[in-house]
């Protein structure tokens, strides 16, 4: 980090000490004053003692800035008056890595579904082509974890709400905006904020950076007329990439969501000198994230697909569109103010089986449109899928694993409740 940085020899109070906030502390530490504190003090390193500080020390200490972990709300946190009363320091890794490298290209990724996703892809593209691209954010290293940088290093960052509405310095040279449907109201409140909160990513652009937004995002592209945006904005039609997208052969770009996410890279490739045929090839051979979409078994009578990711109907409803006599599995803790936007002439081409801690909730909301069953966990709703199965007839059918909720209320995160699924998914097959 250059001495010339706004953050050179600085206090700082590090808050939350997950991925971020032990790259922040591991980035700043050389050249300034730093403590650390956590809600739960479990995620501090013995190692770290010495600087880790109790709620009682705040007073005695001064801070120039606070790095707020992403995951923490500021509303619900131990520290949250403190935090209210300090606001104008807070801070996030991603403001830290803007100042001290901003020459450095920053490709960023955001918007509900498939973020992750079109950032491998990306990635993946960018390396065909020789680039040195880092993928970082969310879906990677935290970006200040990233070592040997030269000017020509270009990042992909896939950043969420919570650490674009926390930034204060943060710009990116490209933004992209996915789709946007209602997530993590739980923390955001209202859509209006969530999109707010995505919506800085294009407000604090410069006139030489561009910005490419879903053309048909009507919420997204009010909000662009009624500020005055600098940097160059670019709307973007999967419509009119449809020779492209016709050469590709992958299944995981037959439903909408995917295809539209991939006109973004197609819409960028002339701003980045990006050959279209390669990537295109790069497309047909992508295989997707772990439990994203992901066909985890198939024969000529049965696709399984782990959609572990899956937290909001949204994320599920283009798979429930383009696939026929699917057995449905879903549940878990529901996302506020999530509804299931499906059309009437897809209900009776599912089956529901719902296990969880909001099933009842999920239950009102399928009721009168989808069957469904009430199960006593996962592992039960796996054994009423495949005892159904064994009586059906020789058509294909398909058993989608997209829970369309939270995890936390069986599994730590969506990863264990995949792996899970895959591990009980072994022992019905064998069967």
């Amino acid at each position: 980090m250059s001495s010339k940085t706004i953050f050179y020899k600085k206090n700082f109070l590090i808050y939350g000490f997950g991925k971020s906030g032990f790259a922040s502390y591991n980035f700043l530490r050389k050249e300034n004053y730093c403590k650390i504190i956590d809600d739960n003090k479990q995620n501090i390193p013995l190692k770290y003692k010495n600087i880790i500080l109790n709620y009682r020390q705040l007073k005695d200490n001064y801070f120039d800035y606070i790095v707020l972990s992403p995951g923490i709300d500021i509303n619900k946190c131990k520290l949250s008056d403190y935090l209210k009363k300090n606001f104008s320091k807070v801070i996030t890794e991603l403001d830290i890595f803007y100042i001290s490298y901003p020459k450095l290209k920053k490709i960023t990724i955001t918007g509900t579904n498939g973020k992750s996703s079109t950032s491998k892809l990306l990635y993946d593209v960018l390396k065909e082509h020789g680039k040195d691209a880092r993928l970082t954010g969310n879906i990677g290293n935290p970006t200040l974890l990233e070592k040997r940088l030269k000017k020509s290093t270009v990042f992909i960052i896939e950043a969420s709400s919570y650490q674009l509405d926390y930034s204060k310095y943060f710009k990116s040279q490209y933004s992209i905006i996915l789709n946007l449907t209602p997530d993590h109201l739980e923390r955001h409140v209202t859509f209006k904020n969530y999109i707010k909160a995505k919506f800085k990513l294009i407000q604090t652009q410069s006139k030489n950076h561009y910005a490419f937004v879903d053309k048909e995002n009507n919420l997204l592209n009010n909000l662009i007329k009624n500020y005055k945006i600098k940097s160059k904005i670019k709307k973007v039609s999967y419509i009119r990439y449809k020779k492209y997208n016709k050469l590709i052969k992958n299944n995981y770009f037959k439903n909408k969501c995917n295809i539209k996410n991939l006109s973004f890279i197609f819409a960028l490739s002339k701003n980045l000198n990006l050959n279209l045929k390669k990537i295109i090839n790069i497309a047909n051979r992508f295989k997707g994230l772990d439990y994203r979409q992901q066909i985890i078994y198939k024969s000529k009578k049965l696709i399984v697909i782990n959609d572990s990711k899956s937290t909001s109907f949204a994320s599920t409803k283009p798979l429930l569109e383009y696939f026929k006599n699917i057995y449905w599995i879903l549940g878990g803790l529901a996302k506020k103010g999530d509804q299931l936007k499906l059309q009437k002439k897809y209900f009776a081409n599912i089956k529901a089986f719902i296990y969880g801690k909001d099933k009842f909730i999920f239950s009102k909301i399928l009721s009168k449109k989808i069957k469904y069953k009430i199960t006593k966990n996962l592992n039960h709703s796996l054994s009423l899928v495949f005892k159904d199965l064994k009586k059906t007839s020789d058509e294909k059918k398909i058993v989608l694993f997209s829970p369309a909720a939270a995890s936390f209320d069986d599994f730590k995160n969506f990863e264990e409740r995949g792996k899970y699924f895959n591990q009980r998914i072994k022992k019905y097959l064998k069967e």
